[in-house]
């Protein structure tokens, strides 16, 4: 089900014991613009920016959110992968539990396109397990997958790039703090680099041309498409070095390949280097070794 760009107004006090799914979030499915309510919705008591609690003093507070390790989330064209990510949250009560997930949108109240998290319906009874630093502090973990090939969780190419983190604790006592965008998070779409150098082997002072290819996961078709336009550098090892130095950055083409001429000096390997977008991971050719003569 494609996804809606209105997210649904949460309201009424919710309990994580007795979870109420809004009807708009139940219309919308198990992702994106609903998806996003139904999960605010477990801490939440007002829609997002009014005043959550009425007792006086809130003293709930979130002081790290990690999601898949601090690392990038690369997805391909097949396969699906779980991604873990934590709270650690403290109040004078003790937390109960808290709940993260990432939206894609400008704007969490009215402008959502992607949402990948822990599913949230009305038989959720516990959203994430959580283990005491010590009284007041405790550190919860969710996990969920993200499969490459849901209509509903990266169904478009245009999701690649930087996500919003939305956080959220509860306190044992019913107080409870969230953020729409606590941290931001990298979901990328995987990249492979190849490299051949030629011909093999190469009388001294005579061309080697290096060609290769760029390509990135097209989540929409279920294949590797060449990646336009993208500088990318081409690198020589010496046959009994350790190192890698950059010789010159060459661009790819219309359909992603690379080419370029060099002059064949010594023994050693070609590589081509591509550093990453925001979009896309770096990805780096295994070198490709020329004997010279």
């Amino acid at each position: 089900m494609r996804i809606r760009a209105t997210v649904a107004a949460v309201t009424g006090a919710l309990a994580l014991s007795a979870l109420v799914v809004p009807a708009a979030a139940q219309a919308d499915g198990a992702h994106g613009a609903g998806a996003v309510g139904a999960a605010r919705s477990v801490f939440r008591t007002a829609p997002f920016g009014a005043k959550a609690l009425s007792r006086a003093a809130v003293d709930t507070r979130m002081t790290s959110v990690t999601v898949n390790g601090g690392k990038d989330i690369v997805l391909g064209t097949t396969v699906a992968k779980t991604i873990t990510a934590s709270v650690t949250a403290t109040d004078s009560s003790g937390i109960q539990d808290a709940v993260v997930f990432l939206w894609h949108g400008s704007n969490i109240d009215t402008d959502v396109d992607g949402y990948l998290g822990p599913q949230v319906d009305e038989n959720t009874t516990q959203v994430s397990k959580c283990t005491k630093v010590n009284a007041t502090t405790s550190t919860c973990k969710v996990s969920f997958k993200v499969n490459p090939r849901s209509q509903n969780d990266l169904y478009k190419n245009s999701l690649a790039g930087t996500w919003k983190v939305y956080a959220a604790a509860l306190a044992k006592d019913g107080g409870s703090v969230d953020s729409a965008a606590f941290k931001s998070q990298h979901v990328q779409r995987a990249s492979t680099q190849t490299v051949n150098a030629a011909p093999e082997p190469v009388k001294k002072g005579k061309t080697i041309t290096v060609t290769g290819r760029l390509a990135r996961a097209n989540w929409e078709t279920y294949k590797y498409q060449g990646y336009v336009g993208q500088p990318v550098r081409l690198q020589f090892r010496k046959k009994n070095s350790n190192t890698y130095t950059t010789l010159k950055t060459v661009k790819t083409n219309s359909t992603g390949n690379l080419k370029t001429t060099v002059k064949a000096v010594e023994d050693g390997y070609w590589r081509y280097n591509f550093a990453g977008t925001t979009t896309t991971p770096a990805a780096i050719a295994t070198g490709d070794f020329v004997d010279v003569k």
